[in-house]
């Protein structure tokens, strides 16, 4: 579809999901790199590719057009600074950078180079979250009241369960929320319109030891694997977090979000609830939409093209019954930002999360933080 071309840095666990979503539109990818050259060495030819020595040799290929950043938290800022610096488009992983002033400084590099920079909040793309959009916009929910769900994993729930994200120097200061909470707050902002104004929030550190294996595993990983040679390491990281929601149109909210609720594999839930009706979803089982209702029976809406609105349509690229999942979110968000480059007009606004909402959503994450610390609600 393009004759754009892409370098991807990072190629774990969410890197070769970049690949899968580029290759499906046939968008031409040049290369990886990763942290060593023999690492990307190995993960190049696990993907057919070539790989790169350097992230540096890389973003200096005059080739590469956009660069895929799907590396550690730590490195975001820098290496989507460098690229920029480069001439590069940049669809980077979140969160966007560590604090706010590194994403500040990101969203005015993208907008003096006149570069599209994306931070890939891809659950936007599910069509049934674009449906959900396309509800509350059409005002068929009413006026939106409460804003509610969670977001839980259990691929942290045991002391022999390691990942880098445990480690504030690679992953931030917060880890559930930071990790998983962003991605429900920006879906729920995305699909509401709404703006969160205050937030009041409580962590707790179930698993204060864990047991960090000597050797390194890959996200997702750790729970299928006994290491046989660990050290013991203190965690400063949350396991879990809610947080209360002041939105700026009266509405409330609470977000609940763990990394260790057993049975819970990547559950996203939320439910809306206006004043004519509610919707609620849930990513486990991303092809149904709950429709609630006062005064008649409630709705089941089965991802269907013909079923949704217009814009909502767009996304969904199989019949009814043929279910769309996780890999295809990464299709439709690249379709989405390929075809924006492509069309040359950065002054239109995109649906595809941008550094400007990346840098949205580490203000939120920074209220949030110090609201635990401070035990009292924050502005935003």
């Amino acid at each position: 579809m393009s004759d754009l071309k892409v370098g991807v840095v990072g190629a774990g666990f969410i890197g070769p999901a970049h690949i899968e979503g580029l290759r499906r539109h046939g968008i031409e990818i040049l290369g990886i790199c990763d942290i060593t050259p023999e690492r990307a060495q190995e993960r190049a030819s696990a993907l057919h590719l070539k790989a790169y020595e350097s992230f540096d040799k890389m973003i200096a290929d005059p080739r590469i057009n956009v660069v895929h950043i799907t590396t550690p938290n730590y490195l975001h800022y820098q290496q989507a600074k460098a690229a920029l610096l480069a001439g590069k488009h940049v669809v980077c992983e979140k969160p966007l950078a560590t604090n706010t002033k590194e994403s500040a400084e990101l969203v005015a590099l993208a907008k003096e180079k006149n570069l599209v920079g994306t931070v890939n909040f891809n659950i936007r793309f599910y069509p049934l979250s674009q449906q959900a959009r396309a509800m509350v916009q059409a005002k068929d929910l009413g006026d939106i009241y409460i804003v509610q769900g969670s977001y839980l994993q259990d691929w942290l729930l045991f002391p022999t369960d390691w990942n880098w994200r445990l480690e504030p120097e690679l992953g931030g200061e917060m880890r559930a929320v930071a990790d998983i909470g962003s991605h429900w707050l920006d879906l729920v902002t995305f699909i509401t319109g709404l703006k969160v104004k205050s937030v009041f929030a409580d962590f707790q550190t179930f698993l204060p030891i864990r047991k960090k294996p000597t050797t390194p595993l890959d996200t997702f990983g750790s729970k299928l694997e006994t290491p046989i040679e660990y050290i013991e390491q203190p965690i400063h990281t949350e396991d879990y977090a809610t947080v209360l929601l002041h939105f700026d149109n009266g509405a409330r909210g609470v977000l609940t979000v763990s990394q260790i609720s057993a049975g819970r594999k990547n559950r996203l839930y939320y439910e809306i609830d206006g004043s004519k009706s509610a919707l609620a979803w849930n990513s486990e089982r991303p092809n149904e939409l709950w429709v609630g209702h006062r005064e008649r029976p409630n709705e089941q809406l089965l991802k269907d093209p013909s079923l949704l609105a217009p814009q909502a349509r767009q996304y969904a690229s199989y019949p009814g019954g043929h279910n769309e999942g996780f890999p295809d979110t990464f299709k439709q968000l690249f379709l989405s930002v390929y075809r924006y480059i492509e069309a040359g007009d950065y002054t239109a606004k995109p649906d595809f999360a941008t550094f400007e909402d990346g840098h949205e959503e580490l203000v939120l994450g920074e209220a949030i933080l110090q609201s635990f610390k401070e035990n009292r609600w924050i502005d935003i």
